[in-house]
């Protein structure tokens, strides 16, 4: 299951960052279709923020068709994303290149901003896919 954590500095919304995380576990294939996501209670037990915002993150879910709400039962995954497995050889070379990353001194944001300005070169032909 997946476990959500909130990051109130980011400047993200906090539904919009949980949308985000549900779906970089539905890309890394640690939430598969016919898993149950954590209930609002849980979410907001664990995070600390309305429930309500808990429900509108799932209900864009919904919307976007990666999830289903079953009535007294919760709400299931319906379709993954992406084929990236968190156990891929490729996310060991990216944590050891940003181990390398860290050790000669570069911030979380450096990195971030170096690593999108390499996916922008790279996938340049598919701007604006989500």
């Amino acid at each position: 299951m997946v476990e959500y954590r909130i990051d109130r500095r980011s400047g993200v919304a906090t539904y919009v960052q949980i949308v985000q995380q549900t779906k970089q576990a539905l890309r890394l294939g640690l939430l598969e279709p016919g898993d149950r996501l954590p209930t609002a209670r849980e979410v907001v037990e664990a995070t600390a923020i309305n429930p309500n915002t808990v429900l509108k993150a799932y209900r864009e879910l919904e919307r976007e068709g990666l999830v289903e709400a079953r009535r007294g039962l919760g709400t299931f995954v319906r379709r993954s994303l992406g084929a990236a497995p968190a156990d891929s050889p490729l996310r060991a070379e990216l944590d050891a290149w940003a181990a390398r990353a860290r050790a000669a001194g570069l911030e979380r944001d450096d990195v971030a901003a170096l690593f999108t300005s390499v996916l922008d070169a790279h996938f340049a032909d598919s701007k604006g896919d989500t």
